[in-house]
Protein backbone atom coordinates (compact mmCIF):
# COMPACT_ATOMS: atom_id res chain seq x y z
CA UNK A 1 0.00 0.00 0.00
CA UNK A 2 1.48 3.29 -1.08
CA UNK A 3 1.25 6.66 0.62
CA UNK A 4 -1.88 7.83 -1.24
CA UNK A 5 -3.83 4.65 -0.52
CA UNK A 6 -2.65 4.78 3.09
CA UNK A 7 -4.07 8.30 3.44
CA UNK A 8 -7.37 7.23 1.90
CA UNK A 9 -7.57 4.22 4.22
CA UNK A 10 -6.76 6.42 7.23
CA UNK A 11 -9.62 8.73 6.22
CA UNK A 12 -11.90 5.67 6.33
CA UNK A 13 -10.70 4.81 9.85
CA UNK A 14 -8.23 2.11 8.81
CA UNK A 15 -4.88 2.63 10.46
CA UNK A 16 -3.34 -0.74 11.25
CA UNK A 17 -2.44 -4.05 9.70
CA UNK A 18 -4.51 -5.74 12.42
CA UNK A 19 -7.64 -4.04 11.12
CA UNK A 20 -7.01 -5.19 7.55
CA UNK A 21 -6.03 -8.67 8.71
CA UNK A 22 -9.46 -9.06 10.27
CA UNK A 23 -11.55 -7.72 7.41
CA UNK A 24 -14.61 -9.73 6.51
CA UNK A 25 -15.90 -10.06 2.96
CA UNK A 26 -18.33 -7.26 3.83
CA UNK A 27 -15.47 -5.02 4.93
CA UNK A 28 -13.60 -5.76 1.71
CA UNK A 29 -16.68 -4.92 -0.36
CA UNK A 30 -17.24 -1.67 1.54
CA UNK A 31 -13.62 -0.52 1.32
CA UNK A 32 -13.38 -1.58 -2.34
CA UNK A 33 -16.40 0.55 -3.16
CA UNK A 34 -15.08 3.50 -1.15
CA UNK A 35 -11.69 3.36 -2.84
CA UNK A 36 -13.12 2.38 -6.23
CA UNK A 37 -10.81 -0.67 -6.24
CA UNK A 38 -13.01 -3.40 -7.63
CA UNK A 39 -11.16 -6.67 -7.00
CA UNK A 40 -7.82 -5.09 -6.16
CA UNK A 41 -7.85 -6.00 -2.47
CA UNK A 42 -8.43 -9.66 -3.29
CA UNK A 43 -6.04 -9.66 -6.28
CA UNK A 44 -3.22 -8.22 -4.20
CA UNK A 45 -4.02 -10.36 -1.14
CA UNK A 46 -4.20 -7.42 1.25
CA UNK A 47 -5.76 -9.44 4.07
CA UNK A 48 -3.16 -12.23 3.98
CA UNK A 49 -0.29 -9.75 3.67
CA UNK A 50 -1.69 -7.73 6.58
CA UNK A 51 -1.80 -10.89 8.71
CA UNK A 52 1.86 -11.53 7.97
CA UNK A 53 2.87 -7.93 8.68
CA UNK A 54 0.73 -7.69 11.84
CA UNK A 55 2.55 -10.73 13.25
CA UNK A 56 5.95 -9.13 12.59
CA UNK A 57 6.68 -10.99 9.36
CA UNK A 58 7.71 -9.64 5.98
CA UNK A 59 6.15 -9.81 2.55
CA UNK A 60 7.91 -9.50 -0.78
CA UNK A 61 6.54 -5.95 -1.08
CA UNK A 62 7.72 -4.97 2.42
CA UNK A 63 11.19 -6.28 1.56
CA UNK A 64 11.21 -4.16 -1.62
CA UNK A 65 10.21 -1.11 0.43
CA UNK A 66 12.99 -1.83 2.95
CA UNK A 67 15.50 -2.02 0.10
CA UNK A 68 14.28 1.33 -1.27
CA UNK A 69 13.01 -0.25 -4.49
CA UNK A 70 9.54 1.32 -4.22
CA UNK A 71 9.30 4.99 -5.22
CA UNK A 72 7.29 5.97 -2.16
CA UNK A 73 9.84 4.34 0.17
CA UNK A 74 12.71 6.57 -0.92
CA UNK A 75 13.63 9.61 1.09
CA UNK A 76 13.32 12.88 -0.77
Amino acid sequence: IGVLIEKRLNALGVGSYDQIANWTSGDIDRISRSLEFKGRIERENWVEQARILASGGHTEFSRRVDRGEVDTSRET
